[in-house]
């Protein structure tokens, strides 16, 4: 006796519902219809005509007596609201404990608008569910609900919500989903556009708000764009000082969702001081610098070193890297005089100003003197031998079979291959392939005719080998 329905709210008011009072007759708990009343001038009696013996009007009608309480239902159980939204109510109850001697026909759901009297059934005859819902409702309606067991004898007590059903819109909690590319540190050069777009969600729109390192953001540097489902920050042109961690705030009815994401706006480091040669030994030379008081706002990645000839004062392509701070070993070519110039190196690039050594020294080219090592050549000459044989192999007449094994030797073998110790090399119905060592002779769409015992022999200048198996093409048996 559960189920589900759905229906919808009947159109009614409190004005309505009073006008409709005064025509139609109201249901009672008993199943008993209330007469309507009479006039004014129905209610004055003709005097010259004796009034016959008839019940006064507004008594009840003894003719059919009330049931008893035993055969109507009592009051349903655990009424309870399961879902408000927006324009719909869905409420839910458990059988009665007494469902009445008669028969059982189901429940009626009724609604009665905060402000008006009477009750206005939602579903006209009784259905047999235990939850209902009541669509089309108009936002910000209040109402009460009851829930009537209506048996043959009648309907019996309704269960009654203590608290109205407030139909409001549905709030969803905000939430803000930051792309994928700003969850980690956003670096920009400075004097790029700073561009960022983060869309948030919430339901009714929620109100946004960006801060700089917790303080307001800089309304003469930074504008805010903020519309139903994101908010865009935007700074046309980026210096040291935008950098920091900027946090979004989503807030709606004291529910609130934040989103931090850190900026990092960086240049060109400056360029190292105090440069100076520690000492040149064969094709070396040491040199120390001091750091660059300027990092460009960013971690330092390395030092670039560069050497120049003397004559021409073109340097290399390649320049010597080091991480090191405070010493570098640049290794310079022979006959060059060294002439570097250091900078450092950031995310951003290298710095446009460069430290100079002044100071040149002359590399002069040592005697040298060659002294190769001496090699023994190893022989790596060797006689056949197979590593992988032949396996004996059943083939179906028709269908290409093929016979594998592998041989090492060196210098490259020779392979022959042969069936019952006659060569098969020239043949067209046989294709024998040799590489890397592995030898594969195919057999195309064998017959019964070509069974028998293939051999594998391999030959070079040191000797030979060879392997054999047992081919069978058992031909297919006929019904």
């Amino acid at each position: 006796m559960t189920g589900k329905a759905t229906l919808e709210a009947p159109d009614c008011g409190p004005e309505e519902t009073a006008s409709e009072s005064a025509n139609v007759p109201a249901t009672e708990p008993s199943g008993e219809v209330a007469a309507p009343k009479s006039t004014g001038e129905e209610q004055t009696p003709k005097p010259q005509e004796p009034a016959p013996h008839v019940p006064a009007p507004d008594a009840p009608a003894a003719s059919k007596p009330a049931p008893p309480s035993e055969d109507v239902p009592s009051a349903p159980l655990l009424l309870a609201v399961e879902d408000v939204g927006d324009s719909s109510v869905t409420v839910s109850w458990e059988p009665p404990e007494w469902l009445g001697k008669l028969g059982f026909q189901g429940y009626v759901l009724e609604l009665r608008r905060e402000g008006a009297l009477e009750w206005v059934p939602v579903n006209t005859r009784p259905m047999m569910v235990t939850q209902q819902t009541v669509r089309n409702l108009a936002l910000g309606d209040k109402f009460f609900v009851r829930v009537t067991a209506v048996s043959s004898a009648g309907a019996g007590p309704p269960a009654v919500l203590d608290q109205p059903v407030h139909i409001q819109e549905t709030i969803e909690a905000p939430k803000i989903r930051v792309p994928r590319h700003l969850r980690q540190t956003y670096i920009r050069q400075v004097g790029e556009a700073i561009n960022l777009q983060i869309p948030f969600q919430g339901n009714p729109t929620p109100r946004a708000s960006w801060t700089h390192n917790g303080h307001a953001l800089d309304s003469q540097r930074v504008n805010v764009r903020t519309g139903d489902q994101d908010s865009i920050l935007f700074i046309r042109s980026a210096q040291r000082s935008d950098s920091g961690c900027y946090e979004l705030t989503v807030q709606l009815e004291g529910l609130e969702a934040k989103a931090a994401i850190d900026i990092l706006v960086i240049e060109k480091p400056g360029s190292p001081s105090s440069i100076r040669l520690l000492d040149v030994w064969g094709c070396n030379a040491a040199l120390e610098w001091t750091p660059p008081q300027d990092t460009g706002n960013t971690e330092l990645l390395g030092y670039t070193v560069q050497k120049a000839d003397k004559k021409t004062g073109v340097r290399p392509a390649r320049a010597d890297q080091g991480e090191e701070e405070g010493l570098c070993v640049a290794v310079v070519g022979l006959g060059f005089s060294l002439f570097p110039r250091t900078a450092r190196g950031t995310l951003r690039g290298p710095s446009s100003s460069r430290a100079v050594l002044l100071e040149m020294k002359a590399l002069r080219k040592p005697d040298i003197v060659a002294k190769p090592k001496s090699f023994v050549e190893r022989d790596f000459s060797e006689a056949p031998s197979f590593t992988q044989p032949l396996a004996d192999h059943i083939s179906t007449p028709g269908y290409s079979t093929q016979l594998f094994c592998s041989v090492r030797a060196s210098p490259k073998p020779k392979i022959i291959w042969m069936k019952n110790k006659m060569n098969i090399q020239g043949d067209p119905k046989y294709r024998a392939i040799s590489e890397q060592g592995v030898c594969t002779l195919e057999i195309r769409k064998p017959s019964p005719f070509d069974s028998g015992v293939y051999t594998c022999k391999a030959i070079n200048v040191l000797g030979e080998a060879s392997v054999d198996c047992r081919l069978e093409v058992k031909a297919s048996a006929t019904h």
